[in-house]
Parts: C-alpha cells; structure tokens; sequence
C-alpha cells in the first residue's frame, strides 16, 4: 500500500515568499495545493478569485492536512483610505481560512504575520519579544495583529495548531518594495546620505523564512495550540552595514556619504516619508531566541542570503 503524500495548502502561491517555500516543501515530500488568484496552469492550482469573510474553502481545503497563508494586502498607494480593504483581506480573510480549515479537519495552519504588529522601531529599547504588548503602526500592522488576536480565540476552541510567524523585511530573488528599491540605487551607483547612521535593524532572508515555516510543518507543537515566533537572521546591522554587503553581493562599491540624521530624519518627515524614515533610520532589533529554540536555525547568512537574491537577476 502506497502511503499518501501529506498535503499542504499554500496560498498566496504565486507571491514572493511563495514561488521559493513551494519547491522546498514539494522537495521534502509534501503535495502542494496552490491557491491563486489567476491560474499559471500548474499541477495543483484552486482558484480563489478573492479573499475576504465570505470566500468558500471547501474544495480547495478537501484532504488538506496543514495550510501556510501567505496571501494579504501590503501595498496600497492611499493606505489610510483602504483601512476596510486591509481589514477585509487580512483579518476578516484570514479568520475565515482558519475556520473552514478547522471544520475541514486541517491539523496544522500557519499565518506569515509581520513584525509591524510591535511597531516601526524599538529603538532606545530592549529587542522585541514574543510576549510585548503590541503597539501596531498602519493599518497594515492593526490588520495583522487583529488578524492574530482571531487565531489565539480559534486556538482555544478548536484541535488545530496554529503558528504565527513575525517576519521583519525579507529579502530575495523577486522581493519588491524597500528591497527592490535599495537594491536598483545600489546597484546603479546612487549616492546615499546614510554613512551616519548608527542603528540596528533585522532582516530575514527568504530562504530562512521558508526553511522555518517548514521546521514548522515538520515538528508541529505538542502542547500548545497557539504559538507566535519573531524570526530574522542571525546578523542584525546597521542601515549602512545592509548597504555594503549589498553592494558587496552586487559586486559594487557603497556610496555613502554623512548626513546628519535629525536633518536626514525631518527632510524625510518634512515631505511624508516617515515610513521611509523609520526604515531607514530607525532600530528593529528582535529576540529570535525562542524560535532557535525550537531547533531551528538560519539556513543561509546574511551574505549568502544577498549573493542568491541578486543571483537571480543577473543575466
């Protein structure tokens, strides 16, 4: 008798995060169910047109044992005015996933949350933990801390585990926003006004994130029902630090030169950047301690991490 492949529902399949945890779990003996939103015609594709409180899973949950939920709304060119969009897909959306998969008898879901649940910076401050009062900034961070609130009280009613997992920046071949922005200045030479900055942020690349979430799936949690985890590499460096093993990995050369941060942070206030600011000037130092303790560690350092990302783009 053939034994069945466990299989495992990814959405946000096409995604980032998704196009690398995919081959790794199919590499380690999982059946992937990819949901997306428009099909690429590929073994195992569901469509789910949208996501929100009244998507049926039914079919695309049938025999799943564990779900890894990556999709969500992060970008949005008038954030304040989409509060109810990012509430819709990332709490009320996430919260309906986990119910049917619960109904549907999924043993193990895994929800890919985000570090802005904490806030921008801790900066002056001990690293995140775990267990810290959230203080989320946007309405991205509210809708990922509501969305984790709804776990925890469906942990408590239900026999599926579930892990939340509060990634900071995550880089790699294919990531867009801070990263992909960075990476294009650095690699046509910009100048940047950042050799005076003095912080200490976390960064996690993909793969790290991916092997974890896999980690995950392979030693699920005896005991407990509801689990949170802050994971990042193992370095955490300054902005100007990022830069330079960036531009290491680019086979450049940094160009950074001094600019005072109070004025380099009220230039950036003064023209509404101060998300820019705060990612740029300010601490993000997490307590990655529990996650280690798991038994997990970084598969790739930082270097590594930046040598695959910008591996990929070349021709």
């Amino acid at each position: 008798m053939i034994e069945r492949k466990p299989i495992v529902l990814v959405t946000g399949a096409s995604g980032f995060v998704g196009s690398h945890i995919i081959p790794m779990l199919v590499r380690e003996g999982w059946s992937v169910r990819r949901a997306v939103r428009i099909p690429d015609g590929l073994d195992g594709e569901v469509v789910i047109p949208s996501i929100g409180p009244e998507t049926v899973w039914r079919t695309a949950l049938a025999d799943v044992d564990a779900v890894v939920h990556l999709a969500a709304r992060v970008h949005h060119k008038r954030e304040e005015h989409a509060a109810d969009l990012y509430k819709t897909i990332n709490c009320a959306g996430t919260l309906q996933l986990a119910r049917s998969a619960a109904e549907a008898g999924v043993r193990q879901f895994i929800f890919i949350s985000t570090v802005l649940v904490h806030g921008r910076s801790n900066g002056g401050r001990a690293p995140f933990r775990e267990e810290d009062i959230l203080t989320p900034h946007g309405v991205y961070g509210v809708s990922k801390a509501e969305a984790e609130a709804g776990l925890k009280a469906l942990a408590s009613e239900t026999d599926m585990q579930i892990s939340t997992i509060r990634p900071p920046l995550v880089y790699g071949a294919g990531a867009k926003g801070n990263f992909a922005l960075l990476t294009r200045a650095v690699s046509l030479g910009l100048p940047l006004p950042l050799a005076a900055i003095h912080n200490q942020r976390s960064f996690i690349a993909v793969q790290n994130l991916s092997s974890f979430i896999l980690h995950r799936l392979t030693y699920p949690d005896t005991i407990n029902n509801f689990e949170t985890f802050l994971v990042a590499d193992k370095e955490q460096i300054s902005t100007p630090e990022f830069i330079s093993h960036l531009a290491k990995a680019s086979g450049t050369r940094p160009r950074l030169f001094r600019v005072p941060p109070r004025l380099l942070s009220s230039l950036l206030s003064l023209i509404g950047r101060q998300e820019t600011c705060d990612s740029l000037l300010g601490s993000l130092e997490l307590d990655i301690s529990k996650a280690i303790g798991t038994g997990w560690q970084p598969q790739v350092s930082l270097d590594e991490g930046l040598r695959l990302a910008l591996l990929a783009q070349k021709p």
